[in-house]
């Protein structure tokens, strides 16, 4: 017994021995810290935050990828919902006049459930993504305009519009879809990432744009010209990581083919240079007075169809569907969706429009962004622009394989003169149709239109951003224009 209490005895001193010694260790290894040199403590630090540095980073990618993912569903379903529009059209033998009963039937319905569910949903979105940058928001504020939950209501209800048959686009919505993608990676970010929604916002409208028209540098340019102009970007190569990642994905869906083929160009002569300018001169007017419209429809003026449009909008968009359905019928439904297949179609030189196409698509696209619906107006604006090259072209009396130019040049003037943004238009057009060997007349072209255009109007998304009124902090922003009623 004597020796088991000994041993107990050694043990319990050796505990005691252990715990000294450990003790004064770790009382050496603090005093060794505190006499630490502060480059010493920097260094340390810089080493810790190594690793949530490249986590934040991975964050970033992985949602950027996932915003790529999400146009490529959103492009998916919008091409689904225009073949869904065309086939409804086919299915009986008066089919052709279906739309003057389901355009104003499915444009209602659209508006009602924006206006119910996804106020922030309305408009084409690039001006929700502009105001929502500003610095006088919450982020309450911010929500309500760009959100994970406004971009999914988003892609539906676009879709929507080009099953309805309306003039609109994705391209634009696309901007706002991106943004609330990426948004969403802030939650998951370490606090001192130093990564804001400002940032995140960019980089996914951009990252939206770059997918939508397999155009990287186009992202990359409308992020600097549209979004970046009141405060620069902080982690500006993260931002464009992420727009070339999102637009990696696209093309490893869609393949690495440009959006409207590649342009067919011969040695351009100097007598397209009257031609060239004709049609400058004419998408920069046709551009800035469309542009105008597009304001003054959403400021609303004391006129018959403003007051009916505040006092009864769901009625008032079934006009305007009405209005679309008939111009579609008339133009055997050539104005109908985005203009894609005539656009390309054009620059292949096989395609013969309807009379007037110019200007009952112009209408088309303005009626439908009139009557309320979530609408963008990028891809009608290149149809619109390519239309009017093809009818300079005609009045010129240039040759089928010589218009194509002049067509290029439409569709590049007309964007122009309807986003503000010349260098975006231009980058963007040339990317769309590979027309490196057109260069200069591109930028020209872009370039003059766009300064007509500001003789006639201001920046359009600008001007739109500035109708999305604010609110008290706790309700966060007003997302309707000023003209417009808040009501269900």
């Amino acid at each position: 017994m004597s020796r088991v209490s000994g041993g107990l005895h050694r043990a319990r001193f050796r505990l005691v021995e252990a715990g000294r010694t450990m003790h004064g260790a770790l009382a050496e290894g603090l005093r060794a810290m505190r006499d630490m040199e502060p480059e010493a403590w920097r260094n340390l630090h810089v080493e810790l935050a190594t690793w949530r540095l490249w986590r934040d980073r991975a964050v970033v990618m992985v949602f950027a990828a996932a915003t790529g993912l999400l146009v490529v569903g959103f492009t998916l379903l919008a091409e689904a919902a225009s073949h869904g529009f065309t086939a409804l059209q086919q299915a009986t033998p008066l089919g052709r006049y279906v739309p003057l009963l389901w355009t104003p039937l499915l444009t209602v319905g659209l508006l009602w459930w924006t206006r119910r569910f996804a106020v922030g949903a309305l408009g084409s979105g690039i001006p929700q993504v502009v105001r929502a940058l500003e610095d006088d928001l919450d982020t309450a504020g911010r929500s309500a305009l760009v959100s994970m939950r406004v971009s999914l209501h988003k892609v539906g209800l676009v879709a929507g519009g080009m099953l309805a048959g309306l003039s609109i686009g994705r391209e634009g919505p696309t901007v706002q879809v991106g943004a609330g993608m990426m948004v969403e990676a802030r939650r998951w970010l370490s606090r001192g990432s130093g990564i804001d929604a400002h940032d995140l916002m960019v980089a996914g409208a951009a990252a939206g744009i770059a997918a939508a028209f397999n155009t990287p540098l186009g992202g990359i340019v409308f992020a600097l010209e549209q979004l970046s102009r009141r405060r620069s970007v902080s982690h500006s190569t993260l931002v464009v990581a992420a727009i070339v990642l999102a637009g990696l994905v696209a093309v490893a869906v869609f393949g690495n083919e440009t959006y409207f083929g590649r342009l067919r160009v011969q040695s351009l002569s100097w007598s397209l240079l009257v031609p060239g300018v004709a049609v400058a001169l004419s998408a920069g007017l046709a551009g800035g007075l469309f542009s105008r419209l597009m304001i003054v429809s959403s400021q609303g003026l004391p006129d018959r169809f403003s007051r009916w449009r505040r006092a009864a909008p769901l009625r008032f968009a079934a006009g305007c569907g009405l209005v679309v359905a008939v111009i579609g019928l008339v133009t055997q439904q050539a104005t109908a969706g985005a203009g894609y297949a005539p656009t390309r179609a054009l620059l292949e030189g096989q395609a013969e429009l309807p009379a007037l196409y110019s200007l009952l698509k112009f209408c088309a696209t303005w009626v439908s962004a009139w009557s309320g619906v979530p609408a963008g107006v990028f891809a009608p604006s290149l149809a619109i622009g390519a239309s009017i090259g093809h009818d300079v072209a005609q009045l010129a009396g240039v040759g089928r394989e010589a218009a194509i130019p002049l067509i290029a040049l439409g569709m590049v003037g007309f964007l122009a003169a309807v986003t503000g943004g010349p260098i975006t238009a231009f980058i963007i057009v040339m990317e769309m149709v590979s027309g490196h060997a057109m260069v200069l007349s591109l930028m020209a072209c872009a370039l003059l239109s766009g300064g007509v255009a500001r003789l006639i109007t201001r920046p359009m998304y600008a001007e739109l951003a500035a109708l999305l009124l604010p609110a008290p902090a706790a309700a966060g922003p007003r997302p309707l224009p000023a003209g417009e009623v808040d009501r269900p």
